[in-house]
């Protein structure tokens, strides 16, 4: 008898652009050149493919993209995270070709009504125990959305006022009627327990702090794996594997490390027996050997060294636990749109 699958414990949800991929649309000719590039020549965002392999291991997670690159670059894109090593279990993008041969020219730009309802909808049939973290980025409205989302399934935004924010947000009168009566139908229960938001433009940290403490914003992925790590979603040596890709094929230094952990500490995002249970897990265990150059191993054994070494860092005040006003965060955040018409 073929071993039972095992049981679904938690769901990623990521964005693409920007979040796992370096990609550049800023103008037209970046948004041209994306567009034809093969799967070889797109860059992986550093330490971004190995944090995938390690949320994936053991197959209790499931990984979940949806991204606002059109459906006519799914075969690339997936080539793309096959070469990375990157399996996935929803891949989901934009149906700007369809958005375009009907007319609905905004729909091609607009987040919020393309989301937010892709989002409600891949959350269908889930037990209301499964806990989910999700990965964006700064370029967009992906804090917003990905918060909204969680507020919604928590039962902390009622009817009225996500459809005020539907119509502020510009969505389409369907996309938003479709948010509606997807959010009415979801069990209630507090599901999204992180939110991470890779500063691809370097916004400052505290544009976030209105969304509360779920936020996490990191300059990089070495910072969300030393957070997961003590949201007890990643092991010890998980977070190594995930820095000696860093080290490895992406250059990074043992003091941008050092300087990546101190920032969390600095911003209170990180408790400091985190960053000494680390040191003393490397010291005990020494660094996983497995595809790193023996250069990357040594210097991350000294890592440890360090991370014993480390004074005191002056933090600052951790964001407010106050409910998330979105009309606020809309006005701030995605400009407030006019109203579009089907």
């Amino acid at each position: 008898m073929a071993d039972a699958a095992p049981t679904l414990q938690y769901v990623y949800r990521w964005d693409l652009d920007k979040t796992y991929l370096k990609t550049e649309f800023d103008t037209f000719m970046q948004l041209i050149r994306s567009a034809f590039e093969k799967a070889e020549a797109k860059r992986a965002i550093p330490g971004a493919a190995a944090l995938l392999r390690e949320l994936r291991a053991g197959g209790k997670a499931r990984v979940c993209f949806i991204s606002g690159s059109p459906r006519q670059m799914r075969k690339v894109l997936t080539q793309k995270l096959r070469l990375d090593g990157v399996e996935f279990d929803e891949f989901i993008l934009k149906p700007n070709l369809r958005n375009m041969l009907t007319g609905r020219w905004a729909a091609m730009r607009e987040q919020v009504g393309y989301k937010l309802p892709a989002l409600l909808s891949g959350r269908a049939g889930l037990p209301v125990e499964v806990q989910e973290t999700c990965f964006g980025d700064d370029a967009e409205a992906d804090c917003f959305i990905y918060s909204l989302y969680a507020d919604i399934l928590a039962g902390r935004v009622p009817r009225v006022l996500l459809e005020e924010i539907l119509e502020k947000a510009g969505c389409y009168p369907a996309d938003a009627e479709r948010a509606v009566s997807l959010a009415e139908t979801l069990p209630r229960g507090d599901a999204v327990r992180r939110i991470f938001i890779h500063l691809d433009r370097r916004s400052p940290t505290a544009r976030f702090d209105r969304y509360g403490s779920r936020v996490i914003p990191v300059f990089n992925y070495f910072q969300a794996a030393l957070v997961l790590f003590e949201d007890g979603q990643l092991e010890a040596a998980q977070v190594i594997r995930v820095a000696l890709e860093m080290v490895d094929r992406f250059d990074y230094t043992l003091d941008a490390l050092r300087n990546s952990l101190q920032d969390l500490l600095r911003r209170s995002r990180l408790q400091r027996r985190t960053a000494t249970l680390l040191g003393e897990v490397l010291e005990r265990d020494g660094v996983p050997s497995v595809g790193a150059l023996p250069s990357a191993r040594e210097m991350l054994a000294s890592f440890s060294a360090r991370i014993q070494q480390l004074g005191d860092v002056p933090t600052l005040s951790g964001p407010s636990s106050k409910p998330i006003d979105y009309l606020a965060a809309l006005e701030a955040d995605l400009h407030t749109r006019s109203k579009v018409r089907d």
